[in-house]
C-alpha cells in the first residue's frame, strides 16, 4: 500500500497552492483532479490590492501581496513558464465625482499606498474615457491556465497526480488518518471549488456559486497594455489579443457559454471601446464563492485531519497563497485560523 502525508481533491489555485506548502516542507502527497471544475482556468487572473467599485483596500491586502508574488515567482522557477504579467490596473472614470471620490481614497489607510493621485488622461482614440483613469500599483495577471496546465504535467511526471473522479464512498476513515483504494494517507484536504456542492463530508457549507462568462477578442488597433477596469475587465494577452469579463450569474450553475453572458459582455464592451474587434473565445466557469464573501478553511467538525480549502471567489490568485500557507500551519504546527475564513463561523 502506497502510503503519503495528503491526499488533495482538487488542483486549482486553492489546491496547488497547498500542494506547494507541502512540498517545501518535503511532505508527500497525492492529488485528484478529473477536470470537471474549471473557474480557475477560464479565470481573468488580475491581482489588485483594491476594490475597484468602492475604493476601498482588499481584504488582507498587504498580508497577501507578500505571500502571493514570491509563490508565482517561485512557481515560474519551477515549472518553466512565464506567469506573473506585472502591470498596472487603470480604472476607468465615469464622472468627475468619481474622480474626486478616487482622490479622497487616497487618504485612507491601506489604500493610499496602492493608487496613484496623478490623473492619467486617455491618449488613445480607441477608448472614450474622457474623464480619464486612476491607476493602481502592485497588480498584474497570473496566466492561470498556463498555471494549472504544467502544474499538472509536473505532478504527472512526479506520478503524483490522478485524473479519474474522486468517489466519496470509497473512503475509509480511521483514528490514524485515510485509505483510498490502495493509497494510506495522514490528511486529505478537499479543495474542489464549486464541485464542493457535491461532496458530502462538506456540501452543507454555504458555498452559492457564481458563474461568470469571459470572451477573448481580437482588436490589432487598440495597443493596449495596461489592465483596464470599467463596467468590464478588459485585460491584455498579448498578440493583440484581450480578454473582457466578467459576468456574474446567480442561478445558471453550469460551466456552459450563453448567448444572453454574450450580448451583456458585447454590450458593456461597445460602450466605450470604439476601434473594431473580432471575438476568437467565449468562456464560462462557476466560482466557488460564499455569501460571506470569504473562503471556507478548516477541519471537519467530526472527522480528524480531514479539511476544507475552498471559497476562494473573485480574488483566488492573491488569496490562495495567503490561506494555503494558513491552514498548512494550523495542520503542521498548531496554529489558528483567521476567524474571518474558519468553517467554524458557520456552525
Amino acid at each position: 500500500m502506497k502510503e503519503v502525508d495528503y491526499i488533495i481533491v482538487g488542483c486549482g489555485l486553492a489546491g496547488i497552492s497547498f500542494i506547494e506548502e507541502i512540498k517545501r516542507n518535503n511532505g508527500s502527497v497525492l492529488v485528484f483532479d478529473n477536470h470537471s471544475q474549471n473557474s480557475s482556468t477560464v479565470a481573468g487572473g488580475v491581482y489588485n490590492p483594491v476594490v475597484l467599485k468602492r475604493f476601498t483596500s482588499v481584504w488582507k491586502a498587504k498580508e497577501q501581496l507578500a505571500i502571493a508574488l514570491p509563490f508565482y515567482q517561485t512557481l515560474e522557477d519551477k515549472l518553466g513558464v512565464k506567469l506573473d504579467y506585472k502591470t498596472s490596473v487603470y480604472r476607468r472614470f465615469l464622472s468627475s465625482e468619481e474622480q474626486n471620490d478616487w482622490f479622497a481614497a487616497s487618504d485612507k489607510p491601506n489604500v493610499g499606498e496602492f493608487i496613484s493621485t496623478k490623473l492619467i488622461k486617455n491618449t488613445t482614440a480607441a477608448i472614450d474615457a474622457k474623464f480619464g483613469y486612476g491607476e493602481v500599483f502592485d497588480s498584474g495577471r497570473i496566466d492561470t491556465a498556463q498555471l494549472i496546465s504544467a502544474y499538472k504535467i509536473y505532478l504527472q511526471k512526479q506520478e503524483e497526480l490522478d485524473t479519474s473522479d474522486f468517489q466519496y464512498n470509497t473512503l475509509k476513515i480511521e483514528n490514524s488518518g485515510f485509505i483510498y483504494n490502495t493509497v494510506k494517507a495522514k490528511h486529505i484536504v478537499f479543495a474542489e471549488g464549486f464541485g464542493i456542492k457535491k461532496n458530502p463530508f462538506f456540501n452543507i457549507l454555504p458555498m452559492v456559486g457564481a458563474k461568470g462568462e469571459l470572451l477573448v477578442i481580437h482588436a490589432p488597433d487598440l495597443k493596449m497594455s495596461c489592465i483596464l477596469k470599467t463596467s468590464v475587465f478588459l485585460i491584455p494577452l498579448g498578440d493583440d489579443l484581450y480578454k473582457v469579463g466578467a459576468t456574474y450569474q446567480w442561478t445558471d450553475k453550469t460551466d456552459e457559454t450563453t448567448e444572453a453572458g454574450k450580448t451583456e459582455l458585447l454590450d458593456k464592451l461597445k460602450s466605450f471601446l470604439k476601434c473594431d474587434f473580432t471575438v476568437v473565445k467565449h468562456l464560462a466557469g462557476v466560482r466557488p464563492t460564499v455569501k460571506d464573501r470569504r473562503p471556507i478553511v478548516g477541519e471537519h467538525l467530526e472527522h480528524k485531519h480531514m479539511y476544507v480549502l475552498n471559497g476562494l471567489g473573485t480574488r483566488g490568485v492573491l488569496i490562495g497563497p495567503y490561506v494555503a500557507k494558513q491552514l498548512y500551519n494550523v495542520i503542521e504546527h498548531g496554529g489558528n485560523l483567521d476567524p474571518d475564513i474558519n468553517i467554524t463561523r458557520f456552525y
